[in-house]
């Protein structure tokens, strides 16, 4: 399968989402808002604080991490990418009072921000194999490493999982198969954040 296919599968699943929830926590398929913001809240320990800075989202839904940037107290310039064309029509429309937040439909930054971070975009594998799956995540380990200057940051669902929990349709990586490719292929300074109580993990990879 080639990954037109893939992000094909991948937005029409969110697509789905976003019209039967809106622009909610549900509508691009988190539990809610506290968990959502706990997931902001370990990507963004790849800003240097106190530094006006650009950000390129990967999969950014509709926009809700402009919104934890914003109370946040960090100056920013964001750039948001989704394969779904409604989820960038949502974000639009929401932001569309923001000068420094710009959406487009697509796969791939346009250009090169300080920081680039994908959150959940790596969880929804739905038929494809995890060979397969894998092999999707690591194209796009390197699409958020070309798209960033300082650090990018990225979240799976953790092969640590209890059993009971894990579902079919969902990946669950190995955080530590991923830990070790980003030290070997991006960066010497690479965090291993698996300690906020989800079952998943987030890395930051540092320029």
């Amino acid at each position: 399968m080639t990954n037109d296919s893939i992000y094909q599968d991948v937005s029409n699943y969110y697509t789905k989402k976003i019209n039967s929830y809106g622009p909610t926590p549900s509508g691009v398929d988190w539990n809610g808002k506290e968990s959502q913001d706990l997931r902001f809240h370990e990507l963004l320990k790849c800003l240097v604080p106190n530094q006006t800075i650009t950000i390129n989202d990967l999969g950014c839904g509709y926009g809700a991490l402009v919104n934890f940037l914003s109370h946040s107290n960090t100056n920013y310039k964001y750039y948001g990418y989704d394969i779904s064309e409604k989820m960038i029509e949502q974000a639009r429309n929401i932001n569309s009072d923001n000068d420094c937040a710009h959406f487009y439909h697509g796969s791939t930054p346009l250009m090169k921000q300080d920081y680039s971070v994908a959150s959940g975009i790596f969880n929804v594998k739905q038929s494809r194999s995890d060979d397969e799956w894998l092999e999707f995540i690591i194209n796009n380990l390197w699409i958020l490493h070309k798209s960033s200057k300082k650090s990018f940051a990225f979240n799976c669902l953790t092969s640590y999982s209890d059993i009971d929990k894990k579902k079919s349709y969902l990946y669950y990586a190995n955080p530590c198969f991923l830990f070790d490719y980003c030290k070997k292929k991006f960066s010497k300074n690479v965090i291993l954040a698996h300690d906020y109580g989800l079952y998943e993990f987030t890395i930051i990879v540092k320029k």
